[in-house]
């Protein structure tokens, strides 16, 4: 029975979301960076890919289950980009601020500003499990140029959600979380999960 399990991230906002989360499934949860595992490679082209290499290296250094998450904004009128590479969207150094300047900028002028933010989960019990668990979430809305708000991160400011018509950053985080990629597929783990573990 799997009792604690290790957050191939070292993000506090996404620990403290997981920690939530799973809670009433009585599994502590600890990030890998407590455990001394440096962040693992990301060299795919899709999300699958890398929550995959995530988990597993998580799992591998540290001998305990692992859940790791990858995510990222895709532009329809950008053929799914920035994709995989959202949080380095603009290079190095990373910035949330320079890489919506270059989403805006590679948008100028384009009338398709359809988008999602899309979320893939996967949780291993071991590092060489044949039967992970994987869940994913899309949240639909579209880019506008004016960012609006002050919450959330990364591109929220300029995500408008199709159902409220307020952005990512507009949206109280209870609300966001309720439609947002991240909040369905943990939802959906969550579930798998606990279907797993009863049977």
């Amino acid at each position: 029975m799997m009792e604690r399990l290790v957050l191939a991230s070292g993000n506090v906002g996404k620990l403290r979301e997981f920690r939530r989360l799973l809670d009433p499934l009585g599994l502590d949860v600890v990030p890998q960076s407590e455990l001394g595992i440096d962040p693992a490679e990301e060299p795919h082209a899709t999300f699958i890919e890398n929550a995959f290499a995530k988990a597993r290296h998580a799992s591998a250094h540290s001998g305990l289950a692992a859940l790791a998450d990858d995510s990222g904004v895709c532009v329809d009128a950008l053929g799914g980009a920035p994709g995989v590479r959202s949080a380095r969207f603009a290079g190095e150094p990373l910035s949330d601020v320079r890489n919506n300047e270059a989403l805006v900028a590679a948008l100028r002028g384009v009338d398709n500003r359809r988008a999602h933010y899309y979320c893939v989960l996967v949780l291993l019990r071991h590092a060489e499990d044949p039967e992970p668990i994987v869940a994913e979430g899309i949240w639909r809305g579209t880019i506008v140029d004016t960012p609006r708000g002050s919450g959330g991160f990364g591109y929220d400011p300029h995500f408008q959600d199709d159902l409220t018509g307020l952005t990512g950053a507009e949206l109280p985080l209870a609300r966001k979380n309720a439609l947002s990629h991240r909040g369905k597929a943990m939802r959906r783990l969550i579930a798998r999960l606990a279907a797993a573990r009863s049977e």
